[in-house]
């Protein structure tokens, strides 16, 4: 099951350990569900059935509307990389401690600290710590993660003293981003990120104390579309970036010219000196930070429909209309009778069922037998990251060909 979030949750522990406030002013705003959560929640409840059915559990299939194709595969793919995992360790030790959804407590370091661990396994002297990621908009690096470490602190603190654990090893599956990223770190070093970096954090936080620092970390954090801290950088990140570049300082013209002669007269219109371009090396020194303006902003404007839309707050020059919406049917089953009592019967299109259903008929043995050589995996759309994502860069050359055969 979904973790229940502490006050200083592990899921949330990069913002409250970065911006030590945060998790208080938080509390000013409602914890709402979204779209996203749900269907989260429900491929993290999908994932855990098929773990323990794997671990021999009695356990009823839950049942999801958001459950399709896609979520049962990345489900399989989380699902089996734990199970060969398990199976590999079985190899040395016949039986591994294995725990799924397990809660792990670490309010010995911070106060009401606790989170769920996926899948926790314990074996020759290794903490295994697994974690299902369900989003697709933000790429999940392991590599000294907060909220893995501190489910590893937590798993340690309760099986260290059965166990002589001497190596933590944490994993994220994120299918949807293809991103299987392991951080391993001894249980020394653990340790001490824990007393010389957690410990104190903990506490400012818990206090709601501390300074406010925006960051990437903001774009989960209830209290960004009214965090001062948040407006400040935003604004000044701004200025910064577009009104002080190399290629061409802005200024106000106040006198009407070509340039602005189709413009109100009466109004002041910043324009570029020459040359009026943006260069290469402008433009890369702009992007690390117009996601987190974008972000910003679109959580902004989020704020305002919503409290708009659900709470009739209004707002200058801005109204709530409706939206055009599609017909549809009413009642699906009253459709086919009258339509079949007045002689219309060609009324169903027939589709060839998906192929993980196929896989599913046949067995991943017998499908790979005889519709293996029909199936394809189309190189996924091309994106442009930063350097710190550690997916593999694309060979242009060779994408471009990939994409033309598919054509």
């Amino acid at each position: 099951m979904p973790e229940v979030h502490a006050i200083l949750s592990a899921s949330s522990s990069k913002r409250w350990l970065n911006c030590t406030p945060s998790a208080r002013l938080e509390q000013n705003f409602p914890n709402e569900s979204s779209v996203y959560a749900e269907e989260g929640t429900a491929a993290h409840e999908l994932g855990e059935y098929k773990l323990r059915k794997y671990l021999h559990e009695r356990v009823k299939r839950p049942t999801s509307e958001y459950e399709d194709e896609e979520m049962e595969a990345n489900t399989d793919i989380y699902a089996e990389f734990i199970i060969s995992t398990v199976e590999r360790i079985k190899e040395t030790c016949p039986h591994p401690l294995v725990m799924v959804e397990e809660r792990l407590d670490y309010s010995y370091l911070v106060p009401s600290g606790f989170g769920t661990g996926d899948c926790v396994i314990i074996a020759d002297g290794t903490l295994y710590v697994m974690d299902y990621k369900n989003g697709k908009g933000v790429f999940v690096n392991c590599d000294h993660n907060p909220q893995m470490m501190l489910y590893a602190l937590g798993a340690y603190h309760a099986y260290g003293y059965l166990y002589s654990i001497k190596k933590v090893s944490m994993t994220i599956i994120q299918p949807r981003l293809e991103n299987i990223s392991t951080f391993e770190c001894s249980v020394e070093e653990l340790l001490d990120w824990a007393e010389t970096y957690v410990r104190p954090r903990a506490k400012l936080a818990f206090e709601g104390k501390g300074e406010q620092v925006p960051g990437d970390w903001c774009r989960f954090c209830r209290a960004r579309t009214s965090c001062k801290a948040c407006a400040d950088e935003a604004m000044a990140l701004v200025k910064e970036e577009f009104l002080d570049l190399d290629a061409g300082v802005l200024e106000d013209e106040t006198e009407e010219t070509d340039a602005t002669a189709s413009f109100d007269p009466d109004i002041s219109v910043p324009t570029f000196k020459s040359p009026a371009l943006l260069s290469k090396t402008d433009i890369e020194k702009m992007l690390p930070t117009l996601n987190r303006i974008e972000s910003w902003i679109e959580a902004i404007f989020a704020y305002v429909s919503s409290e708009a839309i659900n709470h009739g707050v209004s707002w200058d020059g801005y109204k709530v209309v409706e939206g055009r919406s599609k017909r549809q049917f009413l009642d699906t089953k009253s459709v086919v009778a009258a339509a079949e009592k007045a002689g219309y019967t060609d009324i169903y299109k027939t589709e060839l069922i998906s192929l993980t259903a196929f896989e599913k008929l046949m067995g991943k043995k017998k499908f790979q037998e005889i519709l293996g050589e029909y199936v394809v995996k189309p190189p996924g759309k091309l994106a442009l990251v930063p350097d710190s994502d550690p997916r593999e860069a694309v060979d242009l050359q060779t994408a471009e060909d990939e994409f033309a055969v598919l054509d």
